[in-house]
């Protein structure tokens, strides 16, 4: 199979996995419709959404199974419109269901280049971290470092939240925080690169909550939002997050944290990074301890 028609079958897939998980989230009700009450599943029957689409029973049912696979613009619309889609759900559907235009080559990179990693060592007041495919941390700096300490690894956002003990402690509300990271994993991954699909594969295989949420097909991007954490030594504290694209680095973004001054959330950070200086100045100290002896102990 040439490349092409590789792309056009997983866009295919995608558009009848995505339909198909989406009408079973639409009650009869909400679009006005009679329930009979002898449904074998949730949501809306094929048929149900094909009327509301305005196309044959028969076509949606073919975009379903993927033996359709270039609906227009319009025939998506409607289906955004049939499904109440909200603008995030519906601008994936278009993604998934258009064919790609074809654009300059763009390798995804793994590695963080010099001048962002001197960007965060700069960068004392504030944890951030560079995330790369499949929600891979690239690169922190010390205060992101100290942020995350409870957690057996600082690798991967995802496998830390659903595979790691410490989230159900650490995010104060990790229901929340898990649908966000699915919902934000949705919307950036249309055609998901290599890494993102062993991210995935290993999260529906290990972890239940991650495979239920997968499957709900629910898209959101997550750009800002107000995070509430228990830190084992600071304790609670509220930050407000931001994602950055970093134009240089394709598949790679910025996340930072910050507190309003004058705010606990403040006062927690100042601790947070006094706790950042007292590491640094023990890994220097034990350092140095390594250099002079010539040894590591």
């Amino acid at each position: 199979m040439n490349r092409g028609a590789e792309r056009g079958a997983v866009r295919g897939t995608a558009l009848g996995e995505f339909l198909a998980a989406r009408r079973a989230l639409v009650s009869p009700a909400t679009v006005g419709l009679p329930d009979d009450g002898a449904r074998r599943v949730p949501g809306l029957r094929r048929e149900e959404v094909a009327l509301l689409a305005g196309v044959s029973t028969d076509y949606y049912i073919r975009l379903e199974q993927g033996r359709e696979r270039h609906p227009s613009r319009q025939v998506l619309g409607a289906l955004a419109g049939a499904l109440r889609l909200d603008e995030d759900a519906a601008r994936h559907l278009y993604r998934i269901g258009l064919p790609a235009v074809p654009a300059l080559a763009t390798e995804t990179t793994t590695t963080v280049a010099a001048p962002l990693q001197q960007l965060l060592d700069q960068m004392h007041t504030v944890p951030a971290f560079v995330v790369g495919p499949g929600q891979d941390v690239l690169a922190a700096n010390a205060l992101a470092e100290v942020l995350y300490r409870g957690f057996a690894r600082f690798d991967n956002l995802l496998r830390m939240i659903f595979l790691d003990p410490h989230a159900r402690e650490f995010y104060a509300d990790w229901d929340s925080c898990a649908s966000v990271a699915v919902r934000d994993l949705r919307a950036t991954t249309a055609v998901p690169d290599q890494r993102t699909e062993q991210v995935i594969g290993a999260l529906t295989v290990r972890s239940p909550a991650f495979a239920a949420l997968w499957a709900r097909y629910e898209v959101g991007p997550r750009i800002q939002e107000d995070k509430h954490f228990h830190h084992p030594d600071v304790g609670e504290i509220r930050l407000h997050f931001e994602k950055l694209t970093i134009d240089s680095a394709p598949g790679q973004h910025l996340s930072v944290y910050t507190a309003e001054p004058g705010t606990a959330a403040a006062d927690g950070l100042a601790l947070l990074t006094s706790l950042a200086a007292d590491r640094a100045t023990v890994d220097r100290r034990e350092g140095q301890k390594k250099g002079a002896t010539g040894r590591d102990d």
